[in-house]
């Protein structure tokens, strides 16, 4: 007996973490993978608390309008006061970018939404105008401290 414990080998106390590496990668793989299908949508500009006013160097902006009805607006329309189809809406930018571009002008791009309006309006400007080309859309609001106990 006592010559097979001598010729036995040491126990080991240590834990094999060979495979918790490999369920790491994998697990790092499938994040790498699904993360970009998470990010949709429009790029936002979203408001902060304490904004600055826009430059009166810079070209005028860019600005749709929704109404109260969910109708859209576009200032660089001929008649601005006037509503416009979201085809026309998106033709009319995209073809005001492509200008820009080519003069190298940078405008923005801006959505100025009602408050009653439905959120899906503004999402559809949104989407109408990343369609046709722009890159960052920033949202106008209203000065001041919003009231919370309105809410």
């Amino acid at each position: 007996m006592a010559r097979s414990r001598r010729n036995r080998k040491p126990l080991m106390a240590e834990i094999n973490v060979v495979p918790y590496i490999d369920v790491m990668l994998v697990l790092l793989v499938i994040f790498m993978i699904t993360a970009p299908l998470l990010t949709q949508g429009v790029n936002v500009d979203l408001p902060t608390a304490q904004s600055k006013a826009l430059s009166s160097k810079q070209k005028e902006p860019i600005i749709v309008s929704v109404d109260s009805k969910g109708h859209y607006y576009l200032n660089i329309n001929r008649n601005p006061s006037a509503s416009v189809t979201p085809d026309f809406l998106m033709n009319r930018v995209a073809a005001q970018i492509k200008i820009d571009k080519k003069k190298k002008v940078k405008r923005q791009v801006l959505v100025k939404g009602d408050k009653s309006v439905g959120y899906g309006s503004v999402v559809q400007a949104m989407s109408l105008l990343q369609q046709a080309g722009a890159g960052n859309i920033g949202l106008i609001t209203e000065p001041g401290v919003m009231d919370a106990s309105k809410h």
